[in-house]
């Protein structure tokens, strides 16, 4: 193993260690039901946001959106700034009035609001489709980074992942993944600021510009590896060597491109000379310039894309099951609103930064928009700017760490979150055990991501928005401002949205979809499902107003109403059901 590889894999296992020993200081202090799913609503204003922001920079966030930046260049901004929105809306319509709910899950929730079992199951069968789908891309991510930066096999890094964060949520549940979020999130910030400053001190020396009309060159004789089937555009001319199979022949030796389009098979390598211009995807921008340009394509239907992307980030945050989660963690309705505020500022910093690296990348890591391996661009910057030697080397470590931190934190609290979900609405009787709960909501996951072809990480995250925003960001707005809503709108609104995302969550993970409007509405869907889960919702309420819960009023109430003056029902460990909730006596069995 080359030096590089093992400061990479020594900075990933001290990440791994640190995180196993901070949760073990949760273990000591967990001991009931409301410790291991919401930290006892104890957590002040300035962990929590740490631990969200630890939570919700993700190893595809991470990755994906400084892929994004390399290959589209300003079009791609648009997926951080919908990402950040979304913590907008949670502080406007959701945060304080789902903490005072006094809820542990969104189930509990929907159950307390609408009184409707039925609709309680619903939400908990899309809290583990969300909860699984993102799961996926973070395991992945852990598969892609440890290949990337050590050479070794992928599923290592799914394996180990999976059992860390397993130990560390069974040992201490919200409890412990606090603690460890919270030390996640600056470590993260921290190995993406120090690579930033150092990698943008070295562009600047270098006397280059962004605004070039020409494609982004090779720094170096450069081979690069085609795993997977490509389809590549250039602007001009380029010569380079091959084996395998390029545009369907077999090929071992020169090629010559002319300008257009080009095919390249899979298993099929790629040398370069220094100097030469890099291929790049069909559909991003070809030259330095027009990568700097909005909207530089001639595709029409973009402005459509991009209004999608909008609503499933500023809507589909508030539907995240493992955000949502955290808010209750908070004392009162008045720290979750803190809460959400200091959340939007650490993970603005935070995605400034990857913007930055990502844009860098364009420079230094060119090579992976022809093997279309952009989401390890972050990984790679900093060795690639400064070349072999131990500077290059110890900031390629902070970064392995910072992307171990990522798939970690965020894996945490999807596996808690669903943990929780399962532990009050699926396991019954002697199964009913929390750390059952999280074996459970890890396996599926890691088998899925053991199995299935890496996808690509922006395609997948924002799907997984566009399925949380066209069902829970409905039920939680209208369930907490519309007084008309009823078990059977909510229940059609819910399953409106479920179904059509859903639908076309899986063809565009698994199909080969047009180049039209159509492709773009099954690619980037919540123009279109979050708004009809509206549609359906209000409708179907209005059509069966006389099933509006009598106690509307006083439900009501206690979401808005300030916690001084003694309305909310919180005020005990323990988690409730919904007849118990609504006649006053919150008891529950404690965690067995």
């Amino acid at each position: 193993m080359s030096t590089p590889s093992l400061v990479a894999l020594v900075a990933i296992a001290l990440v791994g260690v640190v995180s196993a020993g901070i949760g073990s200081f949760g273990v000591r202090v967990a001991r009931s039901t409301s410790d291991f799913l919401v930290a006892s609503r104890t957590v002040t204003p300035v962990a929590n946001a740490s631990a969200i922001s630890g939570e919700y920079l993700s190893a595809a966030s991470f990755l994906g959106i400084a892929g994004l930046i390399l290959r589209e260049g300003t079009d791609a901004l648009w997926y951080p700034v919908a990402f950040v929105a979304g913590y907008l809306a949670l502080v406007l319509f959701v945060a304080a009035p789902l903490r005072r709910s006094g809820a542990y899950t969104v189930p509990d929730f929907a159950e307390a609001r609408l009184a409707s079992p039925a609709l309680r199951k619903i939400c908990t069968v899309f809290v583990l489709i969300i909860g699984w789908l993102y799961l996926l891309p973070q395991l992945q991510g852990a598969g892609l980074a440890l290949t990337t930066l050590t050479s070794l096999p992928a599923w290592s890094g799914v394996a180990v992942t999976g059992v860390v964060v397993l130990l560390t949520v069974v040992g201490g549940g919200m409890r412990s993944i606090t603690f460890v979020q919270a030390f996640q999130y600056w470590l993260k910030l921290t190995a993406l600021a120090i690579p930033a400053i150092v990698v943008l001190g070295v562009f600047l020396s270098d006397a280059r510009t962004f605004d070039r009309p020409a494609p982004p060159q090779f720094p170096e004789r450069t081979t690069v590896d085609v795993r997977t089937p490509v389809v590549l555009q250039t602007v001009g001319p380029v010569g380079f060597t091959a084996s395998g199979v390029v545009d369907g022949q077999p090929v071992n030796g020169p090629v010559e491109w002319v300008a257009g389009r080009h095919t390249v098979a899979a298993q099929t390598s790629l040398t370069f000379d220094a100097g030469s211009a890099v291929p790049t995807p069909v559909g991003t921008p070809t030259t330095d310039r027009d990568w700097l340009r909005p909207m530089s394509g001639d595709r029409s239907d973009q402005l459509l894309e991009i209004y999608s992307i909008l609503i499933a980030g500023f809507l589909g945050t508030m539907g995240l099951p493992h955000v949502l989660v955290r808010f209750y963690t908070n004392a009162d309705g008045r720290a979750a609103r803190r809460t959400t505020v200091a959340v939007l500022a650490m993970i603005g910093g935070a995605y400034m930064l990857i913007t930055l690296l990502g844009a860098l990348s364009r420079f230094y890591t060119p090579q992976l928009m022809v093997s279309d391996q952009s989401d390890a661009a972050i990984l790679l910057v900093p060795t690639a700017a400064l070349g072999p030697g131990w500077v290059g080397w110890l900031l390629g470590g902070l970064v392995a760490a910072g992307a171990a931190a990522a798939f970690l934190s965020t894996s945490s609290g999807l596996v808690v979150s669903l943990a929780g979900v399962l532990f009050t609405d699926v396991l019954r009787g002697k199964l009913k055990d929390f750390r059952l709960a999280a074996v459970l909501s890890s396996v599926i996951p890691m088998a899925l991501a053991l199995t299935v072809t890496r996808l690509d990480f922006s395609l997948t995250v924002p799907l997984v928005f566009a399925v949380a925003a066209s069902t829970f960001c409905p039920l939680l707005v209208l369930g907490i401002w519309w007084r008309g809503l009823t078990a059977r709108g909510a229940i059609a609104g819910v399953l409106v949205g479920g179904v059509l995302s859903g639908v076309a969550t899986g063809l565009s993970m698994f199909m080969a979809l047009p180049a039209n409007w159509v492709g773009v509405l099954l690619y980037r869907p919540a123009v279109v499902t979050v708004p009809a889960a509206f549609l359906a919702m209000i409708v179907v309420s209005r059509m069966s107003r006389e099933q509006v819960p009598s106690d509307v009023e006083r439900a009501l109430l206690r979401l808005h109403a300030p916690e001084r003056l003694g309305l909310n029902p919180d005020r005990v460990d323990r988690p409730r059901t919904v007849d118990r909730y609504r006649a006053g006596d919150q008891a529950r069995p404690e965690l067995t």
